[in-house]
């Protein structure tokens, strides 16, 4: 895949290409992951026009301005300004964890432009319960406003850095072998004078002002009217848990569940499984160019 740059409202998102030929797809990855998550699975959706990108804040795409905050409305716009920037007017999403949540959310929203839906190990969004509306806005207010800017942790080299994600994200059980933390790592650094520092906005850590209802994801996933598919680990993460991501799925108009032994980066770990589902999917309910 070769290196781009696409301009937008919000600044340059970098991101990966493939040949540029068959159905369009644009893959949106997760939570300070970048769009190198993808690599691993590529070369089977080699049928189609793929399109990675870095989502704002992350990998080598630009951060937003002072005073902008990091939400789903925000990143949204920035989907849709790639795909405008592409002149794709319809194309299909494939999104991973905070990508697939992302991506549902379009789905819900541009009928118009979405041809088809693959979530993995996400769908919706995070929720609250609305009798914590006010301690999630105080928190979350008390958290920006009180942020001290602090220089980003340097590393004397990738091989440090690649240490430290491996051992910030571990999980018993699905942890990443290094050679694909290596893959986030390469692309979500920056050279700096005295060695590597991470490049995505450390804005991303900090909580949001305001999240949805179950019942408003539940009315969004209701919404969704192209075919979906649904890719899930076993386990489920506990954030969203199986009763939860097995009901939310079943309120897609048109939705199909796989769920595969694995971790939350199953689309890394197993490239090959879930490539050839994701790719049949697609082939199946998506056009030519």
């Amino acid at each position: 895949m070769q290196e781009i740059c696409i301009p937008t409202t919000a600044g340059p998102m970098a991101g990966l290409r493939n040949h540029g030929k068959g159905p369009r797809v644009l893959a949106l990855h997760g939570w300070l992951d970048n769009a190198a998550s993808f690599l691993p699975m590529a070369p089977w959706l080699r049928d189609f026009d793929l399109v990675a990108i870095d989502q704002l804040g992350h990998g080598r795409s630009a951060h937003l301005p002072a005073g902008a905050e990091y939400n789903f409305a925000t990143a949204i716009n920035g989907v849709l300004d790639v795909a405008d920037a592409l002149d794709w007017e319809r194309f299909s999403l494939l999104g991973h964890s905070m990508g697939a949540g992302i991506a549902s959310l379009i789905a819900a929203a541009c009928p118009e432009r979405i041809e088809a839906l693959v979530a993995i190990e996400a769908l919706g969004a995070l929720t609250e319960a609305p009798d914590r509306t006010v301690v999630r806005l105080r928190e979350a207010i008390q958290a920006h406003r009180g942020r001290v800017a602090r220089p980003l942790r340097v590393f004397p080299d990738i091989e440090t850095a690649v240490r430290a994600r491996a051992y910030a994200s571990r999980v018993p059980g699905s942890g990443l072998e290094e050679a694909l933390v290596r893959l986030l790592v390469e692309r979500g650094v920056r050279q700096v004078s005295d060695g590597f520092s991470w490049s995505s906005d450390p804005r991303l850590t900090l909580p949001t002002l305001s999240r949805m209802t179950e019942p408003q994801v539940d009315d969004l996933l209701a919404g969704i009217d192209c075919p979906a598919l649904v890719v899930l680990a076993d386990p489920a993460q506990p954030y969203l848990p199986d009763p939860v991501r097995r009901r939310r799925v079943s309120l897609l108009r048109r939705g199909t569940l796989e769920v595969l032994p694995g971790g939350h980066h199953l689309h890394m770990q197993q490239p090959e499984a879930v490539g050839k589902r994701v790719a049949a999917f697609l082939e199946a309910h998506t056009g030519r160019g």
